[in-house]
């Protein structure tokens, strides 16, 4: 392989089909996009390995959907991470980039030494689906649960969406000699094809967790389980490249399940923030609120938390009474 077909690898999202066992998923891998996002804060190592988990299945899922807009995956939890936010934007026309962007808020003095996950506490794992003007927006939720956060958005799917799904992946900063430390990602997301359910849930909304076997039968549920069988021979650095390809990937494990891939999504870090966006969430504010938000130096501020820009803007142009003639 040459080392320019390592690097167009880079930062796309792979689609493919196992057509001998009915499956679907998504191959990605991210290396420019998780820079993009953990270079705009200072995170602690636990805080940063959390951000790039939830970068890899935003970008895993929202490939999945067939999306308009905006995908996004939240987590709230009483731990020591209070919350972590992604959004995943669709390319705005074909052979357009999709766009991802991460932030996390946390209480520094309760972060520890211990493993990612322990970071987190009680909460929840939330998906959101807004496809734009003229459209109700979708959300589902799960508590935090397992291990891990690709656990959570295993649990979401059994439970909300009612299919099997499947989340193998990697991260991490790697180094080559005379080069700065840059993050690398890959993962593989397998998901049983959408079929009617033959779960039914209790009228009074109650019920265990679900898992993939409940959702499958015993021929499918083989099926199943070879297949994840064959994703757990997998090796970190398979997953994250760049000197395994993702089609020759998917050949070394899933040969026998007859792949077929799609054409690639590339991604790319990107925020959607502006002046006239600041503009318009204080456009519902009187004077006298811009006044409380008025420093001493006599401006109104703002600060993006997903790329750090800084909004500097005179107090007599904003609110909805500063257009007033």
């Amino acid at each position: 392989m040459t080392l320019g077909s390592k690097i167009a690898w880079d930062d796309t999202v792979l689609p493919f089909q196992l057509d001998a066992s009915d499956m679907r998923g998504r191959v990605a891998r991210l290396d420019g996009v998780l820079d993009g996002v953990l270079e705009q804060h200072t995170y602690p190592a636990a805080v940063e390995a959390l951000v790039a988990e939830m970068t890899l299945l935003t970008a895993l899922i929202g490939q999945t959907m067939s999306l308009r807009w905006k995908l996004s995956l939240q987590v709230q939890s009483k731990g020591a991470v209070r919350m972590i936010a992604t959004d995943y934007y669709a390319p705005e026309k074909e052979g357009d980039a999709a766009r991802i962007r991460a932030y996390a808020s946390f209480d520094a003095d309760r972060v520890t030494e211990g493993a990612p996950f322990e970071q987190v506490g009680e909460g929840y794992f939330a998906i959101l689906i807004d496809q734009g003007e003229g459209t109700q927006p979708y959300q589902g939720i799960t508590p935090l649960s397992e291990t891990s956060l690709s656990d959570c958005a295993e649990a979401y799917f059994a439970q909300s969406e009612q299919l099997p799904t499947r989340f193998q992946l990697s991260f991490g900063k790697s180094s080559e000699p005379g080069k700065q430390e840059s993050w690398r990602a890959g993962g593989v997301m397998l998901q049983h094809m959408p079929k009617a359910s033959p779960f039914a849930a209790k009228s009074d909304g109650s019920g265990d967790v679900l898992k993939a076997a409940d959702l499958l039968s015993d021929d499918e549920e083989e099926n199943w389980n070879r297949v994840n069988m064959l994703l757990a021979t997998v090796e970190e650095l398979e997953l994250i490249g760049p000197s395994v390809s993702p089609t020759e990937l998917l050949l070394r494990l899933f040969h026998e399940e007859q792949p077929r891939v799609y054409d690639a999504q590339s991604v790319r870090f990107g925020c959607t923030c502006s002046e006239e966006r600041v503009r318009q969430s204080l456009s519902i504010y009187s004077a006298k609120d811009i006044g409380t938000m008025t420093t001493d130096e006599g401006r109104v501020t703002a600060d993006c938390q997903f790329c750090g820009a800084h909004y500097d803007l005179d107090p007599a142009s904003v609110g909805f009474e500063a257009n007033r003639e």
